[in-house]
């Protein structure tokens, strides 16, 4: 099923390319998974890589040439496990940390044409994403990032004379509550 979703997204971008260009994309959706390894099935492993890793390098892909005229800008909205290693994120921090540096080798092949690309590596931030999971932030606020927060980044990682390739956002105290 996914395989078929990328291939429709793959005929979409590309007409929607013929009459636009990209001066920024913003590779953010993702989903989450944290169980024991074993315990996986094969479909959602899949499923968590298309979603959080496969997507992402496609559309990459399929809007570089636009970037390159426009000297744009690509960020990637991964995660904080994609800088550490945590028990039952296996699967979930090898997407993230794929997109990372997915990341940051796209940026020395594309740097000379003047894309820019930049890996946003968020905390624990509130939002609906904690839905379906074990878990969920905290409910004090100095354990967990909102999603103003991110966004504020975005705006100024594009806003920056140069380029920040790397920025982890971490809230000041860790919390997480069982559900």
């Amino acid at each position: 099923m996914i395989c078929e979703i990328l291939k429709r997204l793959k005929k979409k971008v590309k007409a929607w390319l013929k009459t636009h260009e990209v001066d920024v994309l913003i590779n953010c959706a993702g989903v989450g998974l944290f169980d024991p390894h074993e315990s996986i099935s094969p479909s959602k492993i899949k499923n968590l890589i298309d979603i959080n890793l496969t997507a992402p390098i496609i559309l990459s892909s399929l809007c570089l040439r636009s970037l390159q005229k426009q000297s744009g800008h690509i960020i990637n909205i991964t995660s904080i496990e994609a800088t550490r290693h945590a028990k039952y994120s296996a699967l979930y921090t090898a997407t993230k940390s794929g997109l990372r540096d997915f990341g940051h080798c796209l940026f020395e092949e594309v740097r000379k044409s003047g894309v820019r690309v930049t890996s946003i590596n968020p905390d624990m931030t509130q939002t609906p994403f904690f839905d379906a999971l074990h878990f969920k932030p905290s409910e004090d606020e100095s354990t967990h990032l909102l999603p103003e927060t991110i966004a504020q980044s975005v705006w100024d990682v594009l806003h920056v004379n140069g380029v920040i390739t790397d920025l982890s956002i971490r809230p000041q105290k860790v919390g997480i509550t069982k559900k």
